[in-house]
């Protein structure tokens, strides 16, 4: 193990300071398919790697 403790899965919340948008319109884009997330028991939370992606494919958008 390399002792980065980046996590690997966000609370909504946090998903949504990173992107520098509302919660509400993180759990929009969760609905939407826009933005995969993943479900443990009751809680919802979006990986590192899907708001990676999520962001790739708005510059990739932007491009086009």
């Amino acid at each position: 193990m390399t002792g980065d403790l980046s996590p690997l899965l966000l609370r909504p919340e946090r998903a949504a300071e990173l992107l520098g948008i509302g919660r509400t319109k993180v759990y929009e884009l969760i609905r939407s398919g826009a933005l995969r997330s993943v479900r443990i028991g009751g809680l919802r939370r979006v990986s590192a790697t899907a708001l990676a992606e999520f962001v790739a494919h708005l510059e990739e958008e932007e491009a086009a």
